[in-house]
């Protein structure tokens, strides 16, 4: 059975060119990568409403933290035999956001802190009453939010898309932040790693430190 590794982060964090450097450093290692990423737009269609929602096209619904993070869970519920089918093939299934993202954002939304009701009642909806798969590791990969801020910006011209609500609410971003570190403090659900996402960041160590977790573990990779 493969390992299950998530990145976590505000949006601009870098987690697209981490999970890029990541599983090319396991590839050489001639480990069987999967990947994947949250919300799954193109794929699901509670996804698609999250994307018409967070974009103002569904009326009122994002003023609804619960039903928000319900579309969101259902997306991750939709694709877990695939997650599962990706273990079994596979050695590592490396994806970007999974559930602590609808925890951090959720308890962000709420000003509530991770050891609130509102992360307790996610992590019994999504692992207990969906039974998604637990990830083996979370890694957060942190920014100041001014720079996350600043890296979607520019990604919103190269791309030529705009950005939907949660990304252009400076103060949601900076709570979201918070709620991340006391989620990675915690513990939650799983181990994490704090990866500082303004250096560059040493994938190979990184990896490297992986094998040797697992391996004490008694796990194989």
């Amino acid at each position: 059975m493969g390992k299950l590794v998530v990145i976590e982060g505000l949006d601009g964090a870098g987690k697209r060119t981490l999970a890029k450097a990541l599983t090319d450093a396991l590839d050489a290692r001639g480990l069987r990568v999967a990947t994947g990423a949250f919300p799954r737009y193109e794929q699901d269609v509670h996804a698609e409403l999250v994307r018409d929602a967070l974009h103002g096209r569904l009326g009122d619904l994002t003023d609804s933290v619960h039903g928000m993070a319900v579309l969101y869970a259902l997306d991750r519920r939709a694709a877990a035999d695939g997650i599962r089918a990706d273990l079994r093939g596979h050695d590592v299934v490396l994806l970007d956001r999974y559930a602590a993202s609808n925890a951090a954002y959720g308890a962000a939304r709420l000003r509530q802190p991770a050891d609130g009701g509102f992360v307790e009642w996610l992590r019994t909806l999504e692992f207990d009453r969906f039974g998604l798969p637990v990830p083996d590791l979370q890694l957060l990969l942190r920014v100041p939010a001014d720079v996350a801020a600043d890296r979607a910006a520019r990604r919103e011209a190269e791309e030529a898309r705009d950005r939907d609500l949660y990304e252009t609410d400076g103060g949601l971003q900076a709570r979201c932040a918070a709620a991340y570190d006391e989620l990675a403090a915690a513990g939650w659900v799983s181990p994490w790693e704090v990866l500082d996402g303004t250096a560059d960041l040493r994938v190979d160590a990184l990896v490297d430190r992986w094998f040797t977790r697992w391996s004490d573990d008694g796990g194989a990779v």
